[in-house]
């Protein structure tokens, strides 16, 4: 069968219930939806924005704690077509209905073509890398921290954690042979030592930790 076309998904190359489609897709499909339920929020609270300009927001806490701080800012908007821009938020709603839909081919053990897995986790990391962008602005640009934006960067570094582990270990790739298999037997001990758990505690412990240690004081 051709990787054009859409079968039963294969068993794990590794061992385990932490490497199977169950498990990961399960935590990609909570983080996704987490993310839709954030994105939707800033939607609205743009809206709210957009009507009452001067209107405080729930999560305006202070000068630092502040969402409309973060929503009034050009990083929040800085996709334009012609005369036209929209917020993040937007596009944030229909990447996350897209990440959910996969998440849920995952539970139904549907093996996906492979130019289409490739895809997506190339699509999961761009929406991470524009999570971190927009909380690096925050921090030490902007000097404001949205709640919302928060929920949304931990949220998308479990989805993409989740893509990331599921796209080797459940959808075998990249492929053991030819150039890259030295990078596929690396990334198989990666995941079967555990050493994936490890830096996905460590990386979000090191944010909180660098919140608190620059924000903490506003925060609290």
């Amino acid at each position: 069968m051709s990787d054009s076309t859409i079968s039963e998904i294969q068993r794990p190359s590794i061992s385990g219930w932490r490497h199977g489609a169950t498990w990961n897709y399960l935590v990609m499909l909570l983080s996704s939806l987490a993310a839709l339920l954030v994105s939707l929020a800033l939607s609205a609270e743009t809206l709210q924005l957009a009507r009452h300009p001067s209107a405080k927001l729930g999560c305006d806490v202070n000068a630092v704690v502040s969402c409309s701080a973060v929503a009034n800012s050009w990083q929040a908007e800085f996709i334009h077509f012609g005369s036209m821009s929209f917020p993040n938020a937007f596009f944030g709603i229909a990447a996350e209905s897209v990440f959910i839909t996969l998440a849920v081919l995952g539970l139904a053990k549907v093996r996906l073509p492979k130019w289409f897995s490739i895809a997506t986790w190339w699509g999961g990391l761009a929406a991470a890398l524009y999570a971190y962008w927009l909380f690096t602005q925050s921090m030490f640009v902007i000097n404001a921290l949205c709640p919302w934006c928060l929920g949304l960067l931990f949220a998308t570094t479990l989805q993409f954690m989740s893509l990331s582990h599921a796209t080797v270990t459940v959808q075998n790739l990249p492929s053991a042979d030819g150039s890259l298999g030295g990078l596929r037997r690396g990334l198989n001990t990666y995941y079967r030592l555990g050493f994936d758990l490890m830096l996905d505690v460590v990386w979000i412990v090191a944010i909180i930790a660098l919140i608190l240690v620059t924000k903490g004081a506003a925060i609290f």
